[in-house]
């Protein structure tokens, strides 16, 4: 087990008090983002919500098409390579 400075608690407490998570969580947390800073852990995979999914969705959406062709006639050009 580590010893810590009381600062080091006492901040740990203060920022545990106002994001509602444990002073052991607060100080995890710090290692964690320190770790994937310098190299040491692989940042974690994000999984996309259901809301991310639908913006992107919107934003492919927004764009402009490049191509006038119809998906049909698109995969016949691409079968007859």
């Amino acid at each position: 087990m580590l010893q810590v400075p009381q600062e080091t608690e006492r901040l740990a407490r203060l920022v545990a008090d106002r994001t509602g998570r444990s002073a052991e969580d607060v100080v995890r947390i710090a290692i964690e983002r320190e770790a994937i800073t310098f190299g040491v852990l692989d940042k974690p995979k994000h999984r996309m919500t259901a809301e991310e999914m639908l913006a992107f969705g919107d934003r492919i959406e927004a764009m402009p098409v490049l191509d006038p062709r119809s998906p049909q006639e698109i995969m016949d050009d691409l079968n007859a390579v």
